[in-house]
């Protein structure tokens, strides 16, 4: 069994041209996950259940644990300095990133899929996809 790190790090080592920032990239996310995972372990805890009382893009009601993951990830992928922006479900519009805008990525995301079903203990996940620019 490997770690996702683990795997990055050989699969990167098949690229002579790799240049480390698609590592870093999804270094990030997987830093990013792992936060989002702790905290939802302890929601019911530090109040982040339960709706936010606004809409995301899709119309459908925000969880505070929607918002949550969001800014959990976008704060782990804005301090790598490599992605231009990110769409996310839970911003009505791109988020550039100030001082990146010529990075080679692009991140889209549903930090939190799933979260409306977390008061019945379905499982949730991160969907994320990374664009080349």
């Amino acid at each position: 069994m490997k770690t996702l790190g683990e795997f990055i790090v050989e699969k990167q080592h098949e690229f002579s041209h790799a240049t480390g920032e698609l590592t870093a990239l999804l270094s990030a996310i997987k830093l990013g996950a792992k936060i989002i995972h702790r905290d939802i372990n302890k929601a019911g805890l530090v109040d982040i259940l339960g709706a936010s009382g606004a809409e995301n893009v899709q119309g459908e009601v925000q969880q505070k644990l929607d918002l949550f993951a969001n800014e959990k990830l976008k704060a782990a992928l804005k301090a790598r300095d490599i992605v231009a922006g990110i769409a996310s479900e839970e911003e009505d519009e791109i988020v550039v990133f100030e001082g990146c805008e010529h990075a080679k990525y692009v991140v889209l995301m549903d930090p939190l899929d799933g979260s409306s079903n977390i008061d019945v203990n379905v499982s949730v996940g991160t969907i994320f996809s990374i664009y080349r620019r």
